[in-house]
């Protein structure tokens, strides 16, 4: 098989390397044979060399992947989230050629932020000759410097068994140790071919190109003042413009009569923002199945099915005057505002805001023009930009309506229960439509514990698994669920909009059916990034699926992209929850205001165009009124503004003892920058040290033990080959027992 294993580069095309492989499909097939192809930072496969030219059964982007050996011919690559390639070579020099070129290739990708969008609007607007040269410079000095770095962690593992040939007298002993030379030698020559190459190719380029840069970097200066002008121009027209539209918007509000006023806009705060005659039927489309998966949580394995898509009428049952406000959800909101003041014992006293927002001009353009096409988690940005919360609290924020998780419990039906479990993950959403705020990156090793068990019933736990890609680990207990999540992203600043796509997935258990649900976060969208007022929006389709009891039953919701041209609610979302293809509960509503459930009670439709009537809907959630003076402290909610305070007993890696974020949140955004770059720092010392540390072994032929996390561990998901990072269950013993050894010193 090695002799099927090519490498090729030019100054055109990026470095290939081509060969069969044995992926891993599923348990009834196991292994099979096929064809690989590494190009471009991806790496692809097909079941054989001709499909090449019409149909890719699967491909990973090497940005952020992880790659790792399981033996010594298998070994892994995974992106964190929804994609995992189990691998196996027929030798170890074979695997080792493998898990060489794509350590090379992510390192190009990781040190080559722009991505191929940016390439195609170069293009596109008439000056894709300027940065392509500087391109091609930089891309070939960074693949010289890769490659000499293999070339000398290559050369120290070979110098040990030639020394160690040179002392040994023992003729057997000299013929195990020439198979190893042997084998090393072989990477080393892989390593110094790619060396020549590099070499020349970056040779070549200088030679080309180097006369133009001068000229180029000028050019790039003139454009780049040229643009900051006009984009400061454009924001000082906009924010005249929108200034006088609201102007005579409320002059206009003021002179309409009130009946016209009335028939014209649809926004009811009463019941909901939910306009009941927009709201009585509503079409949507689903997806059915057909053919077999043979295993569907399993994302490296291959699909053996199609979908369709048809579109079903779903008519709401009429409500009766109290069905939608007198619900469980406002029986919630009353005991969640009155827990507060509840002086009894065993309930903890919490504050209800935090000190307001300074005001702090700040140029936005002169940081934001520097990130654009970049994943904004990889950029240091000041505080300016924060709110005090770190994103493993913002996840924590996901359980501000845990009640309805504490309802879904009750359901003896399954499909009501995914229904409730479905309003649940909307209601995760409602906090983000006013809050613009970046939270905090963790650091690696950084913990947050939240026990409400007191006053709101569940407790939970997070820690930063990973920094690259950076990946949060969460498990959440209530009295009758479970709920974990595996948390990590993308985004790409845009110039007019910054966009955020989750990868992670979360899932619930209920301990007393035994039922679990595995679902995957929406895209986020920021809008407004330079011009304008900030406001976000959710969109994208989530599929809510069961297993376990569970398994046959899932659920579709649809977030709808906000629209200009629409006289329907904006933020809306839709979707049904359907029992091996029949639409059993239909689910309506805003994620920022309230979510309706109601069960599907006839069929008049045909197969292949159904209208399903509806009972009576229920109110599953409704979002709580935030406090009063909430825009003042970053538009907060009473659990956001708790999330923070100081807590005895936890552990020292606690995002609350965070100093950064403590100085933010006091109002001293000046030292909290100072403390941020003096934090970063520390991390990327830490970091280094660990390169250091891993070269230094390899050089000496003895293992090293990479970091791992201290209340987490890599696990296989129960049914598949999804590899996550499982609670180890032992946080809050120690904590009772306050034994914080393993906690490392981050802060």
């Amino acid at each position: 098989m090695g002799d099927g294993v090519n490498k090729s580069g030019s100054s055109q095309v990026e470095p290939t390397m081509k060969g069969w492989l044995f992926k891993w499909t599923n348990y009834l097939k196991g292994y099979q044979r096929r064809w690989f192809v590494l190009q471009n930072g991806h790496l692809s496969y097909y079941r054989n060399q001709a499909e090449m030219a019409h149909t890719c059964r699967g491909s990973i982007s090497l940005h952020g992947a992880l790659i790792y050996t399981v033996d010594p011919c298998t070994f892994v690559i995974s992106n964190g989230g929804t994609q995992t390639f189990h691998i196996k070579a027929s030798s170890e020099v074979e695997r080792q050629s493998w898990v060489t070129a794509l350590e090379l290739a992510k390192a190009k990708a990781i040190r080559n932020m722009e991505s191929e969008e940016d390439d195609v609007d170069a293009e596109e607007s008439g000056m894709s000759e300027e940065p392509d040269v500087m391109r091609k410079l930089e891309g070939a000095l960074n693949e010289l410097q890769i490659c000499g770095e293999l070339l000398g962690k290559h050369w120290k593992n070979l110098a040990k068994p030639l020394s160690e040939i040179e002392s040994t007298p023992d003729p057997d002993l000299l013929n195990s140790k020439a198979k190893e030379v042997c084998e090393r030698a072989t990477l080393f020559r892989i390593s110094s071919n790619a060396m020549i190459n590099s070499c020349a190719e970056y040779l070549k380029t200088a030679q080309t190109h180097g006369h133009k840069l001068v000229k180029l970097l000028q050019h790039e200066r003139e454009q780049r003042q040229r643009l900051q002008e006009m984009v400061e121009t454009l924001a000082e027209q906009h924010s005249k413009l929108e200034r006088a539209a609201n102007a005579h918007a409320h002059r206009a509000v003021a002179s309409e009569p009130e009946e016209e006023d009335e028939n014209e806009f649809f926004d009811a705060v009463a019941d909901g923002g939910h306009n009941s005659d927009a709201n009585d039927h509503f079409t949507l489309d689903i997806r059915t199945r057909t053919g077999v998966r043979r295993n569907s949580s399993d994302s490296s394995s291959e699909a053996e099915e199609t979908q369709e898509t048809k579109q079903v009428v779903v008519v709401t049952g009429s409500k009766h005057p109290n069905s939608t406000t007198k619900s469980d959800a406002d029986a919630t909101v009353a005991t969640v505002a009155t827990s507060n003041q509840d002086t009894k014992a065993g309930r903890r006293r919490r504050r209800t805001r935090i000190p307001d927002k300074p005001n702090y001009p700040l140029n936005l353009w002169s940081i934001m023009k520097n990130c654009i096409g970049k994943d904004l988690s990889k950029i240091p940005m000041p505080v300016n930009f924060n709110e005090p919360l770190s994103m493993l609290q913002r996840l924590t924020e996901d359980y501000e309506y845990a009640d309805i998780l504490d309802r879904a419990a009750q359901c003896t039906d399954p499909c009501e229960q995914l229904a409730y479990v479905a309003a649940y993950t909307i209601s995760s959403y409602s906090t983000t439509s006013n809050r613009t705020g970046k939270p905090f990156n963790p650091l690696l090793g950084e913990t947050y514990e939240c026990d409400r068990t007191d006053d709101l019933g569940w407790r939970c736990f997070n820690e930063q698994v990973s920094h690259h890609p950076p990946i949060v680990a969460q498990y959440c207990e209530g009295a009758e669920w479970h709920c974990w999540q595996e948390f990590t992203m993308t985004s790409k600043f845009r110039g007019k909009y910054l966009q955020i796509i989750p990868l992670g997935s979360a899932q619930v258990e209920f301990l007393k059916s035994g039922n679990k649900f595995g679902w995957r976060k929406v895209t986020t969208t920021v809008h407004n990034i330079i011009v304008g007022k900030l406001w976000v929006d959710q969109h994208g389709d989530m599929e809510i699926i069961g297993k376990g009891a569970a398994t046959g039953i899932n659920c579709q919701l649809k977030y709808i992209p906000y629209s200009y041209f629409t006289r329907d609610s904006q933020r809306r979302v839709k979707g049904v929850v359907m029992d091996n293809g029949n639409v059993k509960w239909v689910i309506n509503g805003t994620w920022d205001e309230q979510v309706e459930i109601a069960p599907v009670i006839g069929n008049t439709g045909t197969p292949s165009n159904p209208v399903y009537q509806t009972g009576t809907p229920v109110v599953a959630w409704k979002r709580r009124p935030p406090p009063e003076d909430s825009e003042r402290f970053y538009n907060f909610t009473l659990l956001a503004a708790q999330l923070n305070e100081p807590e005895e007993g936890v552990a020292p890696t606690d995002t609350r003892l965070r100093p950064d974020q403590r100085l933010m949140e006091a109002g001293n955004w000046e030292q909290a920058n100072k403390e941020k770059l003096r934090i970063e720092e520390k991390q990327r010392a830490v970091r280094r040290k660990r390169e250091a540390d891993a070269e230094k072994a390899a050089a000496e032929g003895r293992p090293y033990t990479p970091y791992k996390p201290i209340w987490f561990e890599q696990q296989t998901e129960e049914g598949s080959d999804v590899i996550t990072h499982t609670y180890k269950g032992t946080y809050w013993t120690s904590k009772n027992e306050q034994n914080w050894c393993e906690c490392p010193d981050i802060f």
